[in-house]
Parts: structure tokens; C-alpha cells; sequence
């Protein structure tokens, strides 16, 4: 019997090689599955080559879809590079990650008590356990929060703790990130994508489950003191979209269930920290921050930083928030810290620990050093205290200058640097080319706090090289992700923090309260959104006369539509007199895949999903996968585009934000959020409307026939056929537009919608109310027949004089606006 006969899992382990002087997760020296492995293995030899290019491809999609990404400060795509996730998990057996598990709650317990003692009563340095150099040369730490003690003493409420294998098959700590760890998000992320492409296998080998872990944190946070008894207020601060993991900060603040809010949406009165919401300043209790220590308070931390809250440090000294992680919970980041801790654990605990960190030297003290000199080739030198500055750097791959100045430099500063052993990475299986191959991997793990200690999540976040050679194992250099998945010891719980867990909650109709920077921000979504689709609506209508024009120059109906883009500033100045059909063409095609002129499609859109991207705790998935299609229905394709093709892709555009706009109407509650993405929409439809109806008078009054046009692109064709029954004529053309109602797209229907709005507002509402009721007040007198017979006849210009009013008074409303509720200036909502 042949070898692939007795293994039928060979066709797939064919070409995986045998792994030599490492640690293969998925394969034994032997070359055959591990025990816990063997199920999956087997799973997708049935599935096959082609199935399991489908199922990673469907994976992709799912994260695309839900807008999952991991920005690259400096990266090409921007905001939107897509999350690497590969299709294979790293599968850990119930037995080994037990003894993971006591070593991670162990290792949290130990690092708190530190941060404790550092903060508080500094027993570890006066006693000489710790060196004084090892904390005061480290900028982590911070003097200014020196005495400032959290509830409980508890300064890590999450800590994430990087892991490795070595050859000998024992997990090593790496590293720890106590100040934001960020992958808790990422983790569930891939969980939630991946167990729905490998629904059977994840069931098969009864993965554990994620959400206890969520709960576990949610409970934490919302136990902690609040101001006036009750609840909590919690919020997560966010350094902002352009942050690499921003996507992450989104997904928790929506699961969690708790407000994603930016440095600039509070504010610290009399030491105690406020959101700055539509209703006023709302007191805040407890904030989950994502940005570093020292950028966390640019009044007492580091001065240049915008993504904080001045005053925030004295709010926590004060005792009238909690901020998680505690600040100044970075010193513990340190590697040098490594080589103390399992003395600390004797001390501190009482017990050895569990979980060993990499053999390591701090330079700081002359003996370590000395052996550092001695072996710096059997050495990675790393940066003491900051990460990301430099290194690390392997003496002995360097060339002899760049040896002598690295030793230089740790000479004149010792204290700087540190020193860790080698290891080999283990690697794991990534399905790549159609095939597994291996590739290095590190497992990040998480814990939190909880009443009883620290739970930890079962599993992780595992992230892997793109290079079998790749020494360093980091998302920023291209690295990928992988699942986690813990097998459990018997049913697994059905446990979802989407579900609820108590029998009885206390209803709550009242609108949810909206940052000013978020109302703010949908504002301008709504009029980008319409602004958009107002431009695709004039370009399309311009292609369809020109492809049936090709070759003819200066029809009737073409001109008048190329004078009327002139005068609306889309066609360049010089279209009013002459143009051709090329030239026309050239045009359209500019407006609409520029991306460095203002206007054009592509810019609109750019614009539209950096807005929707700030915003994106506030969509449903199916919203989220609608404003995807729009950025992936407006790419450009390479080449001379057919007027054919360009007019399919302003179909598919608009078809695109009438779903959007659908989705607005019917699936957005109707809070002031909605209300301001509803008022932007307004406001630019009735200018754009104003602004189209007066440059088709002045086309108009040279003598070429614009109604048709004005009709179509103010979507309103049909409604006039039926209603007059013959070729349109200005004046019932006008009132349609203009005065009617009941027609959406018209101007009285923008401005009676405004009134509504206005009138609902939170706070000073008569000001607003008053302004709408002067423009649809306008409106309504209004004698349509007598003004457009003037215009048309005698040239006066009643009608544009009117619709300049209107734009006015809109300009002002927006104004009135934006002073009131998004710039918080002299007049504050309170």
C-alpha cells in the first residue's frame, strides 16, 4: 500500500515541507498531522484545491464587505487596505492552552501589582528590587501620574501578551502591550468570517467561543463608579479614522455597545470630563482609550498632540474618571522589565512564573552589559523604552561600521538598549497559491478583569509573515492573521453579547445622544450624497444626447445642455460659444474620473467615503456594503472608456445612493443623527435645484430649449407627463419644481422638510424655524405664469432674483447651523 494511500491527507501535505530545527504547528518531525489537527487536515483534503480557493476568496469578500481594514501610515490605499486574513486557523489543543491560560491571568495579575506599586508607594525601587534607572529612564513613565490610584488598584483592565514557540514546542513570551492592545476587535473579527466559511469544521472540532471573554470586559467597565449612582456613562476614545487600527476601534465600540468618540468631542469642566453632545455636555464616568499614554493629554503629557483631552490627567488625579488602561500603564511595556520578573513573581505573588519571558539583559547594569559585548552575535538588540523608534538589530548580520556605531552608541548610553536570545519561530500552515506552505507566526493573547481576577479570551489574535525568511512578524510589514481556534472539552457555549442575557431590561425610547463632530459629520454626508447624485444625474443626461449625436455637431438639445453645464461651472467657459462632440465627450470623461479636480465624481465620492469612514459606527453591515459598491462602481478602468460603458456606471452610481438613501429612510431611527444627514440632503437638493432652474432661464433666454433636460435631471419627467399630458411648458413646469409640495424633488418639498426638522431640533429652535418659514413663505406667494412670462418676455429677472433670495436664506440656515451645534463658539447648546 503506498504512502498516500495510508495518508489521505498526502495529496494536500505533498509539497509542505518537513520541518527542520523548528517547531511546525500542523506537522510532527514525521511529517504527518498532529492529533489535534488531523480533523481539519482531513476537512480540506475533502473540500479540494478549488473549494478551498472559493471559501478563502468568500472570506476576502466578507471582510471587504464589512469594511474591515488595517491602515499603513503612507500606504497607497489609503483608508481602505483591506484586513489579511488567512483561510487556515491555528488550531491549539484544550490541555496546552489551559496551562497558556494560567500563565496569561498570572502574568496580568503580576504586571498590576507593579503599575500599583510604581504609581503608589514605590516599595520595588526602594528596596532595590528594581533598579530606580530601569523606571526614571524610561519616558513610559509618568511623574505626573504619580498618586493617582483607579478603583480597585486595578490599572490593566485589558493586556495583551505577544507569545511565540520555540523549537523545543514551549510558548515564550515575546512582549506585552499594556497601554491600548489593540486585536481584540481583529480576533473577533476573523472569528465571525471565518466560522461562517468553515461552518462544519468550526462545529467539528468545538472551538471555544469568544463572547464570554466580551462579556467579561463589558461587565468590567460598567461596574466601575459612576457619578450620581446608576449605570456608567462609557465611551471608547479613538485616535481617529487615520489611525491603523481604526476599523478595530469601530467594530468593539458597536459590539461592546458603548459611544466611539474622538479627543475633540470632550471636554474637562471643574475636573470632571463631558461629551459635547447636540443636548448639551453629558458627563462621562469611564473611557476605553485607544491612543498612547503621552498623547492622551496634550496639557500636562505631550503638548503637540491633538488626539487627546486637555485636562484629562487632572479629571483622573481628581478621581472623577477611569480611564482604561490606567495612564502611565506603558512603563510595564518595556522588555528590560523581562529579565526581573520572575524574581518580582517570588515577591509579589509568592510563586514561580508560569509563563517565561526571552532570556534578557538590560544594559543599565555593568555585569549584563559586559556579557552583551561578549555575545552580541547570539544577540537581537532591541530599544529599552521605545518601541517603534529603531531596531531591532542583529549584530550579526551587520557590517563592520554599522557594528561599531551600534556599540558606540549603547556605550554612551547603555541604559537605552537591551538584549534578548534568539529563537526560531514556529510556523503554521497559510494556504497560499493554492497550497499550504509554512510561515513563521506569533499568537497575540488577551486578558481582562474581572471581579474574581483575570479572564483570558480562548484564543487570539495569530498573525504570520509573508516570507518563510521574514525574522520579524508585524502587520505593518505586510504580515497576515489568522483565527485562533481553542478546542474545547465538551459543548461549547452558544454565548453572544447580540442576544439577551437578562429577562427584563428598562425600555428606552429616547433619541441616543450624537456627538456635535458627529452631527457635524452627517451633515456632510448628506450633502456630499446629494451633491453626488446631482452630478451623475447632469453627466448622465448629457452622454445619452451625445451618443446619439456622435458626429454631429451643435444639435439644439445638445448645445443647450452644454451651455447649461457651462453656466452651472461643470464645462469650462469657452463651451457657452462653441464646442464639439469630442470635446464634450473629453469633458465628461474628466468629470468623472479626475481625482485632483474639484467636482468630479471620483473627487465627490472621495470625499463621500472619508465622511462614511469617520462615520462607521453608526451604519449596519448592509449600509457599509452599499457605500462599498459605490467606491467599487466608480474605480476607473484603464484605456479609452465608451460612452456606453460611462453612462452604465452613472446607472449603477446612482442606482447605488438611491439605495443608500433608502436605507437612511427606513433603517435609520429618527434621532438627531438622522435628522442632520436628512438636513444636509435637503439643503443641497433645494441649492442645487435654485442653481439649476436659474442657469436654464439664462440658457433659456438665448433662445434653446432646456425644460426637456431640466425635467429629466430633476427626476420629474413622468410626474409631469402624467399630470399635463403635453410638451412642457415653463410655468406648470416651474410650480412641479418649485412650489409643489408634493413632489420630493422640488424646492417647497426641501423647505417644508427643513421646517420639520427645525422644529425639532434639541434647544434655540425658533431661530431655525423662523428661517424656513420665511423661505417656503417666499415660495408660496409666488405668481409662476406672471414671473416666467416676465422673464421670458420682457427680460426682467423676477425668478432668479427669488431663487437668489432662497439661496440666501439657505445659506443662512446652514450657518445657523453649524455656529449652534458643530463649532460650540459664543452660542453653546447647554
Amino acid at each position: 500500500m503506498t504512502d498516500d494511500a495510508e495518508n489521505p491527507a498526502a495529496p494536500l501535505l505533498r509539497d509542505y515541507p518537513s520541518p527542520e530545527g523548528i517547531f511546525d504547528e500542523m506537522l510532527t518531525s514525521g511529517k504527518t498531522p498532529r492529533p489535534h489537527w488531523t480533523s481539519l487536515v482531513s476537512a480540506f483534503e475533502r473540500l479540494g484545491k478549488s473549494e478551498l480557493v472559493t471559501r478563502r476568496d468568500t472570506s476576502a469578500r466578507l471582510l471587504r464587505e464589512n469594511g474591515v481594514t488595517y491602515n499603513i501610515y503612507g500606504d497607497s490605499h489609503g483608508l481602505s487596505r483591506a484586513w489579511s486574513l488567512d483561510l487556515v486557523p491555528l488550531v491549539i489543543p484544550h490541555d496546552e492552552w489551559r496551562s497558556i491560560e494560567t500563565g496569561l491571568a498570572q502574568r496580568s495579575r503580576l504586571l498590576n501589582l507593579i503599575l500599583a506599586d510604581l504609581y503608589g508607594a514605590q516599595k520595588l525601587l526602594r528596596e532595590g528590587v528594581l533598579p530606580p534607572g530601569l523606571i526614571f529612564a524610561n519616558p513610559a513613565f509618568l511623574r505626573q501620574c504619580h498618586g493617582i490610584m483607579p478603583p480597585e488598584n486595578q490599572f490593566l483592565h485589558l493586556h495583551a501578551v505577544d507569545l511565540a514557540r520555540a523549537p523545543n514546542g514551549r510558548w515564550w513570551v515575546l512582549s506585552d502591550r499594556t497601554q491600548a492592545p489593540s486585536g481584540t476587535g481583529y480576533a473577533l473579527e476573523n472569528r465571525i468570517v471565518l466560522s461562517r466559511v468553515l461552518p462544519e469544521e468550526f462545529r467539528e472540532l468545538r472551538a471555544e467561543r469568544l463572547a464570554h471573554f466580551f462579556q467579561h470586559l463589558r461587565d468590567t467597565l460598567r461596574r466601575l463608579p459612576a457619578h450620581g449612582g446608576g449605570q456608567p456613562n462609557v465611551v471608547l476614545l479613538t485616535p481617529g479614522p487615520y489611525n491603523e487600527t481604526y476599523s478595530e476601534h469601530v467594530y468593539l465600540a458597536r459590539y461592546l455597545g458603548f459611544p466611539l468618540v474622538e479627543g475633540t468631542d470632550l471636554t474637562v469642566r471643574d475636573q470632571r470630563v463631558f461629551l459635547k453632545t447636540l443636548e448639551g455636555l453629558q458627563p462621562v464616568d469611564v473611557i476605553i482609550r485607544r491612543s498612547d499614554d503621552a498623547f492622551c493629554d496634550p496639557l500636562e503629557l505631550r503638548s503637540d498632540s491633538i488626539l487627546g483631552v486637555p485636562g484629562l490627567v487632572e479629571a483622573s488625579r481628581a478621581g472623577n474618571v477611569v480611564v482604561a488602561n490606567a495612564l502611565g500603564s506603558g512603563v510595564v511595556e518595556t522588555p528590560a522589565l523581562s529579565a526581573f520578573l520572575p524574581g518580582l513573581c517570588q515577591q509579589l505573588l509568592g510563586e514561580e512564573l508560569k509563563l517565561p519571558s526571552l532570556a534578557t539583559w538590560w544594559c543599565g547594569q555593568e555585569k549584563e552589559f559586559a556579557y552583551v559585548r561578549e555575545n552580541i552575535d547570539r544577540l537581537v538588540i532591541k530599544p529599552a523604552f521605545a518601541r517603534g523608534v529603531g531596531g531591532p538589530y542583529f549584530a550579526e548580520t551587520m557590517g563592520k561600521k554599522e557594528r561599531a556605531a551600534l556599540l558606540t552608541q549603547m556605550e554612551a548610553t547603555p541604559y537605552n538598549f537591551v538584549a534578548q536570545e534568539r529563537i526560531s519561530l514556529s510556523t503554521a500552515p497559510v494556504f497560499e497559491r493554492g497550497g499550504l506552505v509554512p510561515r513563521p507566526v506569533v499568537l497575540r493573547t488577551f486578558t481582562c478583569a474581572t471581579r474574581e481576577g483575570y479572564e483570558v479570551m480562548p484564543g487570539g489574535l495569530s498573525r504570520f509573515s509573508n516570507s518563510p525568511d521574514q525574522l520579524i512578524v508585524s502587520m505593518q510589514n505586510g504580515g497576515g492573521s489568522k483565527d485562533t481556534w481553542v478546542i474545547g472539552e465538551g459543548p461549547v457555549s452558544q454565548l453572544s453579547l447580540l442576544l439577551p442575557t437578562t429577562p427584563i431590561v428598562r425600555l428606552e425610547r429616547a433619541a441616543a445622544e450624537v456627538p456635535s463632530r458627529v452631527a457635524d459629520n452627517l451633515y456632510w454626508l448628506g450633502r456630499y450624497a446629494e451633491r453626488l447624485e446631482d452630478t451623475l444625474r447632469l453627466l448622465r443626461c448629457t452622454l445619452v444626447r451625445l451618443a446619439g449625436d456622435v458626429g454631429i455637431e451643435d444639435t439644439p438639445e445638445l448645445t443647450a445642455l452644454v451651455r447649461l453645464l457651462a453656466h452651472l461651472d461643470f464645462f469650462p467657459e469657452t463651451f457657452r460659444e462653441r464646442h464639439t462632440s469630442t470635446a464634450v465627450e473629453r469633458e465628461v470623461f474628466q468629470l468623472i474620473y479626475r481625482t485632483n479636480r474639484l467636482g468630479t465624481v471620483r473627487e465627490l465620492q472621495g470625499r463621500l467615503s472619508n465622511i462614511a469612514f469617520t462615520l462607521r459606527d453608526r451604519f449596519t453591515a448592509d449600509t457599509w456594503r452599499i457605500l462599498n459598491k459605490l467606491q467599487t462602481d466608480t474605480r476607473p478602468r484603464p484605456g479609452r472608456v465608451p460612452i456606453a460603458e460611462m453612462v452604465s456606471l452613472l446607472d449603477a452610481s446612482i442606482i447605488d445612493l438611491a439605495a443608500f438613501a433608502g436605507m437612511e429612510m427606513e433603517n435609520m431611527t429618527r434621532g438627531h443623527g438622522w435628522r442632520f444627514l436628512d438636513i444636509g440632503r435637503r439643503i443641497e437638493r433645494a441649492a442645487n435645484m435654485g442653481s439649476l432652474v436659474k442657469a436654464a432661464l439664462t440658457v433659456q433666454a438665448t433662445g434653446l430649449e432646456t425644460l426637456e433636460p431640466v425635467l429629466e435631471i430633476a427626476d420629474s419627467v413622468m410626474t409631469y407627463r402624467r399630470r399635463y399630458f403635453s410638451q412642457p411648458q415653463w410655468p406648470p413646469a416651474l410650480d412641479l419644481l418649485l412650489a409643489d409640495e408634493s413632489n420630493p424633488r422640488s424646492l417647497a418639498f426641501q423647505i417644508f422638510a427643513l421646517s420639520d426638522h427645525a422644529a425639532n431640533l434639541p434647544q434655540d429652535r425658533n431661530q431655525n424655524t423662523r428661517l424656513t418659514y420665511a423661505l417656503s413663505t417666499l415660495l408660496a406667494k409666488a405668481d409662476w405664469p406672471s414671473l416666467v412670462h416676465d422673464q421670458l418676455t420682457t427680460g426682467n429677472n423676477k425668478i432668479s432674483e427669488l431663487l437668489t433670495s432662497v439661496a440666501t436664506g439657505l445659506r443662512g440656515f446652514s450657518d445657523s447651523l453649524t455656529h449652534q451645534y458643530f463649532s460650540h463658539a459664543t452660542t453653546r447648546v447647554s
